[in-house]
């Protein structure tokens, strides 16, 4: 075997070819002894129901996909009959690729009903390739699912063995022995491809594999040329996994399941210490984490935290994932048991050393940043947030509000408009997020103040103004589109303070369907304190 073949992938493919009806059962909660009801599923083509999916005892009566239900009613009047969710379906495949994240963290989708995990490099810690099979088939058989799969060096060539003979392991260089029997259809082209090569008598992938690639390229394109390349071992693409692999990852895995609080925090406590271990060899800290619980029944649980500098002591990781576990709405449900669990740090940047034996800066910093990693813990990262001013002179936009992990040290040093001493704030302390509109009877035209206005069905009388204040809108940004405002610092009767403006300028900018000038609107921007 040459040295280029012993650096070659290893992908298994697998495949639940009755996933739908599956689903369906394992959500009634089917018993194995129901199997001899016949179930299908259906779902609407050309306006007309077929089957979508059906179970064993189905397939044994003679029933196939695509099957129109009438036909197979009439033979089988007590067939039980649901309806198709090819939403539902799709999460029930992404659960299954979740779980199979224990075997490899390289998973990616092969829809409808396929997945391909990458287990180059990883078989060895499952006691070889088809141990690893094995056990993946065999939980996922306890689970309820039919699958099948298959190993081979190529994503195309697994593909095409499960499909056909299920439980093959090819060895590398022996894709195209190992397919070469098959028919054409199995390699999944297009019907019209398929359709074609049989006339012209290329029947098994063999036959389409004596051809010279320029004589299938030129006669069935470079697509299906590649795709042929790719099943008989020579080259591949490689697989999309669902999520990109994070730069450390630690787990530790239970020969009994575990389900106590006590036992779950300390397993944390383990795999943070070796996971920091792991980072301060490379100099590096964790600013994204991910705990994955893995129940003995298939279901995965994740639990991720963000922090606003890198982590390096494994007593903050212990901290944030307390504090994110205390707060779930949805408590971490142990059922049976975790058997496995999965400490990652999908991001991670390099530790920045500073002076902190006598900058004071730096050690208040280091609290007000763990204090805000702590809250965002509990209460989510998008919901602490810091001000940042922004260049603009229109009121909404000249402030953001950004996450405050991530946008701390931007905020500190930010510089804000100074106030000139022993005068009236010009900006209320609360602006609305939209301005509200308000019903103004009259006012002093063309740019004065109103002297009434109806707020959330409520009256006030001015008594005090200020202003106007004319604010244009940014017409290079706007296409002209909004209008200028008049804003007024109003008092009313009460002694409440708001903060008016009327959009559009009298016999300029406002105008009624016919061309005629018309009254522009009125809003409350805020409130003063």
């Amino acid at each position: 075997m040459s040295a280029s073949s012993l650096n070659r992938r290893r992908i298994l493919s697998l495949w639940l070819p009755r996933l739908p009806i599956d689903r369906i059962q394992r959500f009634l909660q089917v018993s194995s002894g129901a199997q001899d009801e016949p179930s299908i599923v259906v779902i609407k083509d050309n306006n007309a129901l077929v089957i979508h999916a059906l179970d064993e005892a189905a397939e044994r009566l003679g029933l196939y996909i695509g099957q129109p239900l009438a036909n197979a009613r009439a033979m089988y009047p007590d067939l039980k009959v649901f309806d198709a969710d090819v939403v539902a379906d799709a999460k029930a495949l992404s659960d299954i690729a979740d779980w199979c994240d224990r075997f490899t963290p390289l998973v990616a989708l092969d829809p409808p009903h396929g997945l391909f995990l990458d287990i180059t490099g990883c078989a060895h810690l499952f006691g070889g390739e088809a141990a690893l099979l094995q056990t993946l088939v065999r939980a996922l058989a306890r689970q309820g699912f039919a699958v099948g799969a298959a190993i081979a060096s190529t994503s195309v060539c697994a593909r095409t063995l499960t499909r056909q003979t299920p439980g093959v392991i090819v060895v590398n260089g022996g894709e195209a022995a190992a397919i070469d029997r098959f028919p054409v259809s199995a390699l999944g082209a297009d019907e019209a491809i398929t359709t074609g090569l049989r006339r012209a008598g290329l029947k098994t992938i063999g036959d389409v594999a004596l051809r010279t690639p320029s004589e299938i390229t030129a006669r069935f394109g470079a697509r299906f040329s590649t795709l042929l390349a790719h099943a008989l071992g020579q080259g591949d693409a490689p697989i999309s996994p669902r999520k990109p692999l994070p730069d450390y990852i630690v787990e530790k895995r239970f020969a009994e399941p575990i389900a106590t609080d006590t036992m779950i925090a300390m397993t944390l406590s383990r795999l943070a210490d070796t996971l920091i271990a792991s980072m301060e060899k490379q100099g590096k800290g964790a600013r994204r984490l991910e705990a994955a619980f893995f129940r003995t029944d298939g279901v995965v649980r994740a639990i991720m935290v963000e922090t606003g500098r890198p982590v390096t002591r494994s007593a903050v990781i212990d901290r944030l994932f307390r504090e994110r576990l205390d707060a779930l709405a949805d408590p971490l449900d142990p059922g049976f048991g975790f058997d496995m669990v999965r400490l990652s740090a999908s991001r991670t940047e390099i530790v920045v050393q500073e002076q902190r034996d006598l900058d004071a800066n730096v050690h208040d910093n280091d609290e007000l940043a763990a204090l805000i990693d702590r809250i965002a813990a509990r209460i989510g990262g998008k919901r602490v947030v810091v001000h940042l001013p922004q260049d603009t002179h229109i009121p909404e936009s000249a402030v953001l509000a950004a996450p405050a992990q991530h946008h701390l040290a931007a905020a500190m040093q930010a510089e804000w408009p100074a106030r000139a001493e022993s005068e009236p704030p010009l900006r209320p302390l609360r602006l609305f997020d939209k301005p509200e509109p308000v019903t103004v009877p009259f006012a002093t035209v063309p740019d004065g103040p109103p002297h009434q206005f109806t707020w959330r069905r409520a009256k006030h009388a001015v008594v005090r103004v200020e202003g106007p204040e004319r604010i244009a809108m940014e017409w290079w940004r706007q296409d002209g589109k909004q209008l200028t405002r008049d804003y007024f610092r109003i008092e009313d009767a009460e002694g409440l303070r708001f903060w008016i403006f009327r959009d559009g300028l009298y016999e300029g900018e406002v105008f009624d369907a016919d061309g005629k000038p018309a009254s522009p609107g009125w809003y409350v921007h805020g409130l003063f304190a």
